[in-house]
């Protein structure tokens, strides 16, 4: 056990991504001790595991950027006003409250903290497969994440989905590989509907209603991909030297789920209300994990209004329900980061402001 397992810290974030960044950040201009807990062995979560070298259009400050940079940029900015303590490859198993606060038991030790974050990302991801001999992870010429594009440079590339990965691998690969087809399964893409123009606008060979059905290996190389067009059955066989297969990704929570916070149906996403707090006292949650709890203002219908009133007027009786709904973007992550931090604060000292301050203020008293 080192002098870091052992101390008692404000706050502990669970996750490294994005949101758990910023959130050490917010954290060190509360002036909390802060420790992060990330099972990867880099911070960045998907920005460094599923597409390093994909640019980021939509993170404030930066007009585009490298996922990796943002990821290295993100990571030394949670140092500015603080010294976080972080303990990579090391997985979150168990959650205990204590008198002092919560116990955080993982793989590899035990921390003590006062409060908690949660920043988990989507959890546990692994890549959607075909179940097609030849295609399984690790198979030459075959990927499922993409990390260097210069891999790619001077070969004969297919790239398999219709989401915003495959479309944006597409993209990304033109002036690299020799050759890139991409093709879908259907005539519509999930892909954002500019990138998907572009690509219909390239010189990505784009073949629609496609799907892998065989592959061929040779001599300890890709060699070919059989494709079937799955409305007539017509195949086709395309000399290729890679295959990127972008059909998602099967995400879990993992020993999460054994904490005792309320989950969403699918058992995917974790509640929290408006002030990030999950139904756990002192257990925060942000970025993708969640599932926003919050009450919306509803107005009854006619027949259901309560009369009332001079001239038996109809008053409108205004109904309370709950919805949860979540927002995958990079900006709610990086804000429910800010929130969870400053009302994780205040539950630590009742006393305290939300509002943590300007940094630009913080950061003279600092220099001065």
């Amino acid at each position: 056990m080192t002098q870091d397992d052992s101390r008692l810290f404000d706050l502990t974030i669970i996750g490294a991504g994005p949101t758990g960044l910023f959130a050490a950040f917010c954290a060190g201009m509360r002036g909390m001790s802060v420790k992060v807990i990330e099972r990867l062995p880099s911070p960045g979560g998907q920005l460094t595991v599923l597409y390093p070298d994909k640019y980021i259009y939509d993170s404030p400050g930066y007009p585009e950027i490298l996922a990796r940079d943002l990821a290295s940029a993100l990571y030394r900015q949670a140092f500015t006003f603080g010294e976080p303590v972080f303990r990579f490859e090391e997985e979150a198993k168990e959650l205990h409250r204590t008198e002092e606060g919560f116990l955080l038991v993982t793989d590899r030790g035990e921390h003590r903290s006062r409060a908690v974050i949660v920043a988990a990302g989507i959890g546990a991801f692994t890549p959607k497969q075909l179940g097609i001999p030849g295609t399984e992870p690790g198979s030459p010429g075959i990927h499922y994440f993409v990390r260097d594009l210069e891999a790619f440079r001077g070969r004969r590339v297919l790239v398999v989905g219709g989401g915003d990965s495959a479309v944006d691998w597409a993209l990304a690969l033109r002036g690299r590989a020799a050759s890139v087809t991409l093709i879908h399964r259907r005539d519509v893409f999930r892909a954002h509907e500019a990138s998907v123009r572009e690509l219909l606008a390239s010189p990505v060979a784009v073949k629609l209603f496609r799907e892998v059905k065989g592959v061929e290996h040779a001599g300890g190389r890709l060699q070919s991909v059989t494709i079937v067009n799955n409305r007539t059955g017509e195949e086709e066989r395309l000399e290729v030297d890679d295959i990127i297969f972008a059909l998602g990704f099967e995400a879990d929570l993992g020993a999460l789920r054994t904490w005792g916070l309320e989950l969403d149906a699918a058992g995917r996403h974790v509640a929290v209300d408006p002030g990030m707090a999950t139904n756990i006292p002192g257990v925060f949650a942000a970025g993708d994990v969640t599932e926003l709890t919050y009450l919306q203002k509803l107005e009854l219908p006619p027949e259901q209004r309560v009369e009332g009133g001079a001239g038996a007027i109809s008053i409108p009786t205004p109904k309370f329900a709950e919805r949860r709904e979540r927002w995958g973007l990079l900006v709610v992550g990086y804000a429910q980061a800010a929130q969870a931090v400053s009302h994780a604060r205040r539950y630590l000292d009742p006393a305290a402001r939300l509002f943590p301050g300007h940094s630009s203020e913080l950061a003279a008293t600092r220099a001065g």
